[in-house]
């Protein structure tokens, strides 16, 4: 669901690995001393627990040795950091490391290991080709103009920060799958993980949904819980008042949703009433999710595309380039111009770690 209006046009996302570029922001430099050595690399064509796999065998370690910050996408270009747990040795050779898909930009010592979510957000370029209006024709110049107004929309209003489609499994039968599991089908461990976070983030979708369709997916309700801009940080519920009202439009703060779990939801009055409303019609996925043991948590609803810009590369060939924090999709920049609908747009891994 889109707050922008219907879709504007079809595409092709991910023609070749060039078209999908993310690049990963450090939350901090290299310290240039300590016992993991902190590699910057390209890969191409590769998943990031190819490249965990290729830098074990080259290290001698065992994967609990290995630090990155998050999955990236295999049919893509994509620049991240891996740290190597490497004390008392000299680093490998660096040269023997290279091979087709994967490039060392740098590397340099640091103090400890790069953890999981340690970024500060990802950079992409995306290219969308073979671009196709409703009428199924190339974009002409009212579609040009109608593109460039709704990009404009994301730039001043940011967007809503859904979960992508990767959440749920090639086949987008992750859920069902879940729903399963939660009956007593018997999952290995990385599945039962994959399962977990795939039914909390089809919860929080619907959550989203329905703020979406009551137009409060950008302002505050009644019962609010808000997130401060850039941090896991909440705060609330606490009555709107006019300063709350100005951070919220200035993006210093954002209005949440459930990322279910054990525990009491935190919001109160219309909030709760509206998140215990979708609760109660997936009450199985909620029980599954709380016997596994997971809490509460909050999540923005809300995410802005900072820097957004874009160029017509071809006649029918569409540049961005945007950033997002982490845990937010770049599918979610799509999915309010294209619905998803552009081919090849769900492949790969997570795009949002």
């Amino acid at each position: 669901m889109s707050p922008f209006g219907a879709a504007l046009f079809s595409a092709r996302l991910k023609a070749a690995p060039e078209d999908f570029i993310v690049e990963e922001i450090a939350t901090e430099p290299a310290s240039g001393q300590g016992e993991h050595l902190q590699l910057w690399v390209e890969k191409r064509g590769l998943a990031t627990t190819d490249v965990v796999q290729r830098l074990c065998r080259w290290a001698k370690l065992a994967p609990v040795g290995i630090g990155y910050a998050g999955l990236k996408d295999k049919q893509a270009v994509t620049r991240q950091r891996f740290t190597l747990h490497l004390p008392k040795r000299v680093a490998p050779d660096l040269a023997a490391l290279e091979s087709e898909g994967l490039r060392v930009l740098e590397h340099s010592w640091h103090a400890r290991k790069l953890p999981r979510g340690g970024l500060a957000g990802n950079a992409f370029t995306l290219t969308l080709r073979a671009l196709r209006g409703p009428d199924g024709e190339a974009p002409g110049e009212a579609l040009r103009v109608a593109i460039a107004a709704r990009l404009q929309t994301i730039a001043a209003r940011g967007l809503p920060n859904r979960f992508g489609v990767q959440r749920f499994g090639r086949f987008g039968d992750n859920v069902g799958q879940a729903r399963r599991m939660f009956a007593g089908a018997k999952v290995g461990r990385e599945t039962r993980s994959m399962l977990l976070s795939a039914a909390r983030s089809a919860l929080f979708n619907r959550v989203l949904d329905a703020r979406i369709a009551d137009g409060s997916w950008e302002r505050a309700i009644d019962g609010e819980v808000f997130m401060l801009d850039g941090r896991r940080s909440v705060f609330g519920p606490e009555a709107l008042t006019p300063d709350l009202e100005a951070r919220i439009a200035a993006f210093d703060l954002h209005p949440t949703g459930p990322l279910w779990g054990r525990g009491a939801l935190r919001t109160s009055g219309a909030a709760q009433a509206l998140e215990a409303a979708v609760a109660a019609d997936e009450d199985a996925l909620c029980k599954g999710l709380e016997a596994a043991g997971l809490s509460q948590e909050r999540r923005a609803l809300r995410v802005r595309a900072e820097g957004l810009a874009w160029a017509w590369c071809e006649e029918d060939a569409l540049e961005l380039r945007f950033r997002l924090p982490p845990g937010s999709y770049a599918t979610a920049v799509l999915g309010v111009l294209c619905g998803e609908s552009g081919e090849g747009a769900g492949e790969g891994l997570p795009d949002g770690d």
